[in-house]
C-alpha cells in the first residue's frame, strides 16, 4: 500500500485516531488533544491542524460529511474516516507498536560531543537539565493523578505514563553522570581542556 506522507505525522496521526471513534469537526479535535493532554505529544501551532485536515481529504483519508451551525457561530464541517484513512492509521499503528525504529535525540547528539566543553560546565549543564526533569516528572504526576480522578478511559492516555517512565530513566542517568564527572569517575580524553582527570595514555 502506498504510504501518505499526511497520515504519517502525529497531528495527522491524531486526526485519524479521533475519526476511528466518530466523525467530527476540527474545533472538536484542538478540544480532544488539550482534554486528553496530547498537546504534549502532538504540536498544534495556528492553522496547523486545518491544514493537517485539508492534506487529509486531499489524499483520500478522510472526507467532509456534513456541515452544522450552532447558533450565530460560522458553519462547521464535520469529517468522517475513510477506508483507505482506516487502512493507513492501521498499517502505521501495527508497525509502530512491533518494530524498534532508531530515533535520533537532540540529547543524544550533545552527549556523543560533550567533551568538547570542560567537564565543570558539562556538569553543571547536566544538574541544570536534572532539576528541568524533576520539575516536570513532578508536575505530570499530577496531571496523571488528574486522569486518574477522571472518567476518562486509561487506554487514552497511556501514552504518558510511558513517557513519564522514559523522564524518570534520564533523571535517574542524568544525576548518575554528574555524579561521575564530580567524583572523576568520568574522565575527559587527554588532549582536552588540560583537566586534571584527564585520562592517561
Amino acid at each position: 500500500m502506498e504510504r501518505k506522507q499526511s497520515a504519517r505525522t502525529p497531528l495527522g496521526l491524531a486526526i485519524l485516531d479521533f475519526l476511528v471513534e466518530r466523525p467530527m469537526h476540527p474545533y472538536e479535535m484542538r478540544q480532544l488533544i488539550r482534554e486528553r493532554h496530547l498537546d504534549d505529544h502532538v504540536k498544534v501551532r495556528g492553522g496547523s491542524l486545518y491544514h493537517t485536515v485539508e492534506r487529509l481529504v486531499a489524499d483520500g483519508l478522510i472526507e467532509p460529511v456534513e456541515t452544522e451551525r450552532q447558533g450565530r457561530r460560522p458553519e462547521r464541517t464535520v469529517y468522517a474516516i475513510t477506508e483507505a484513512g482506516r487502512d493507513e492509521f492501521t498499517d502505521w499503528l501495527d508497525e509502530a507498536l512491533q518494530n524498534v525504529q532508531k530515533e535520533y535525540t537532540r540529547f543524544g547528539g550533545a552527549l556523543a560531543f560533550m567533551h568538547n566543553r570542560d567537564p565543570e560546565t558539562v556538569r553543571t549543564l547536566l544538574w541544570q537539565r536534572s532539576t528541568q526533569l524533576a520539575a516536570e516528572i513532578a508536575a505530570h504526576e499530577e496531571v496523571q493523578r488528574r486522569l486518574l480522578e477522571s472518567e476518562l478511559p486509561r487506554a487514552f492516555v497511556v501514552e504518558d505514563e510511558y513517557a513519564q517512565v522514559l523522564r524518570r530513566a534520564e533523571l535517574d542517568f542524568v544525576n548518575a553522570l554528574v555524579e561521575d564527572i564530580r567524583s572523576g569517575a568520568l574522565r575527559w580524553p587527554p588532549h582536552l581542556h588540560g583537566d586534571p582527570k584527564e585520562e592517561s595514555p
